[in-house]
């Protein structure tokens, strides 16, 4: 029994089990993109070779989570040790302003909805996409094989078809009521009005052929093509506002890597517009001033801190982060040793409380991951979204894509630092992390769940460098979350511990699972890799072992003896 299950208030099971090589590692939260993944390495790709083909594939097999239309960020470590971010997030139109959208006042706290849901579902949700362009762009400049290698297995799953999974199936009946409302995307997914099966066949010819396309095109049959004149004309015709315009202006960027550090190891993600990591080194400051080990995994004391830490968060992250061309988030105060002594001065640790934003805006103001390692030491922990499942939960007529609804992301109320402005990036939660120990690769891990990303991931870290858990183990345990409403608790968590969060004054809400599935891998000194999945998703590791025949082999003539 490891030191924390000994401690611990609450004991779990693990679901999954991990997977460990040597010449290379890939986690996806689908086994097709994981194969896929692993097929680039064993035909002599790179890392990147296998992220790019794992997300093609993934927008196949994982249709509500991620597509050639979402947005996301890339974070690549190269084998000299150097660490880059490619951002493809969305963006909103030109045509999106401040006061394009009515926020309903009677939706519930917290939400962002719009009157008549106008930014969060249909052809009016839609921001610039920026995938398939950074897809694109980062195999061309870190991988080694073409497009159309990589694309290979997502083209022959989309015309062939694969087996839905039952957590596809859930996926589709949850939101068969939205898929209806459309034609097109409820004949691939609901036919005859019954939402598809586990075990049911899912084949999208019409996507197959955008893919053969987009193999031979690359990114510019989406930003000045033919499938960018299908989307945008559809567009027009429902009266939304994305443009070719739009498309044709859209550029990734190449921002610097946050830093922070937490008991010696460094933890290194992209910046603003991705709130994930910034918010994540802000909570790791204040908790670096308390023994969790000591308080234990699951206990009272730990998780009314932690669920005061992230109210906190979540309070700053409102006020001050968005896109930093349109606000100045203030990451060194956020990051700083003074401003963590601060709020954590302002804890109770006895009492829930509410919390306000300890800084204020100086204006002029669902998912998939992917967690790739080669044997060379380049390293791909990269998250993408078509934010709600499904997107925009419609699809393009002819093409088989499924657009975004990223503008569901921002604030339709003016004068937010969040509020919507032509050509503003899209602020997220994701959390594409490595954590480095001694300058080394020590663990890359990620994870979909919109808000719910960045506080999971924050507690994968604590589980690992606190609570000594296992990779499998750290991805597993079940998480917490609140951003200052009801303070969410997976089911593994005890009656006792809920009971104990109440009399501090926590409106606990049980509920299946908190976040998406998380995959990681984790760098041991001796060279193995060790990946792991959890079962919040259809996640799977695998590795590569083994390698080539050793030189000088030979089949010699065979003789007989008369």
């Amino acid at each position: 029994m490891n030191h924390w299950q000994k401690i611990c208030g609450t004991h779990f099971d693990t679901d999954k089990r991990p997977a460990q090589a040597a010449r290379g590692m890939v986690v996806t939260n689908h086994p097709l993109a994981s194969a896929a993944g692993t097929e680039m390495l064993c035909a002599g790709g790179n890392a990147v070779d296998a992220a790019v083909a794992a997300l093609f594939t993934l927008s196949v097999v994982e249709p509500m989570m991620v597509g050639l239309l979402g947005g996301g960020f890339a974070h690549l470590r190269q084998p000299d040790g150097t660490h880059t971010i490619l951002e493809g997030q969305g963006s909103c139109p030109q045509a999106v302003g401040p006061h394009t959208f009515q926020h309903d006042a009677s939706a519930p706290p917290g939400s962002l909805e719009s009157l008549g849901r106008r930014h969060s579902l249909g052809r009016g949700s839609v921001a610039t996409p920026g995938n398939l362009m950074a897809w694109c762009q980062m195999l061309s400049r870190h991988g080694t094989l073409s497009l159309e290698d990589v694309m290979a297995p997502a083209i022959q799953h989309a015309s062939r078809g694969f087996h839905v999974t039952q957590y596809l199936s859930d996926c589709i009946t949850d939101n068969a009521a939205d898929l209806a409302l459309d034609p097109e995307i409820a004949r691939v997914f609901v036919p005859q009005g019954q939402p598809l099966q586990k075990g049911d066949r899912l084949q999208q010819g019409a996507y197959a052929d955008t893919l053969k396309l987009v193999s031979q095109q690359g990114a510019t049959a989406l930003y000045s093509g033919a499938l960018g004149r299908a989307l945008c004309d559809d567009i027009a015709a429902h009266d939304g506002f994305l443009t070719l315009e739009d498309l044709r202006h859209y550029r990734t960027r190449d921002p610097a890597p946050l830093r922070s550090s937490y008991r010696g190891f460094d933890i290194i993600g992209p910046p603003p517009p991705c709130a994930g990591p910034l918010h994540i080194g802000q909570m790791l400051n204040v908790l670096e001033g308390f023994d969790l080990r000591a308080m234990g995994f699951g206990t009272p004391a730990s998780v009314h801190l932690l669920a005061e830490v992230l109210k906190m968060a979540f309070a700053d992250r409102a006020a001050v982060t968005a896109d930093p061309d349109f606000v100045n988030v203030p990451v060194e105060r956020l990051l700083s040793p003074a401003y963590a002594d601060l709020r954590r001065s302002q804890l109770d640790l006895q009492r829930a409380q509410t919390w306000v934003p300890g800084l204020s805006p100086s204006e002029s103001a669902h998912t998939t991951h992917i967690t790739v390692a080669d044997s060379d030491g380049r390293v791909v922990s990269a998250t993408q979204t078509i934010n709600s499942v499904f997107g925009a939960r419609y699809m393009v007529p002819g093409t088989g894509l499924i657009p975004n609804n990223y503008l569901y992301v921002l604030d339709p109320r003016p004068d937010r630092a969040n509020s919507m402005a032509p050509g503003k990036r899209v602020t997220s939660s994701m959390a594409p992390l490595m954590v480095l120990q001694g300058g080394q690769p020590r663990y890359a891990l990620g994870l979909p769940g919109g808000l719910r990303i960045f506080p999971s991931a924050l507690q994968a870290v604590i589980n690992l460098i606190d609570h000594g858990m296992s990779l499998q183990q750290a991805v597993e345990a079940p998480r917490v979350w609140t951003q200052g409403f009801d303070l969410e608790l997976e089911p593994a968590f005890s009656p006792e511990l809920q009971a104990a969060l109440e009399q501090q004054g926590h409106a606990v809400l049980r509920v299946p699972n908190v976040g998406g599935g998380m995959n990681a891998i984790e760098f041991h000194d001796d060279g193995r890799l060790e990946g792991a999945a959890c079962w919040r998703a259809d996640g799977t590791p695998m590795g590569v072992g083994g390698g080539m025949a050793r030189k000088g082999v030979r089949f010699l003539p065979e003789t007989r003896k008369p």
